[in-house]
């Protein structure tokens, strides 16, 4: 099964000369969010940050 599905994905490759797939990174790593998260360190260590504490969520399905 797996070297017929190799075959399948090379002659694909080699048909279209392309990698048959879309490759995306992950959205986390955006740049957008990267200047986001940036921003909060830069708070964090400037002293702006303001954190509260709450109480514990519980997960429902344990």
């Amino acid at each position: 099964m797996i070297l017929h599905t190799f075959t399948i994905f090379a002659k694909r490759m080699t048909r279209e000369r392309r990698i048959p797939f879309e490759v995306s990174a992950d959205r986390f790593y955006s740049e957008s969010n990267m200047r986001y998260l940036n921003g909060i360190a830069n708070d964090v260590r400037e002293g702006r940050a303001h954190f509260t504490e709450h109480a514990l969520l519980e997960d429902e399905d344990t």
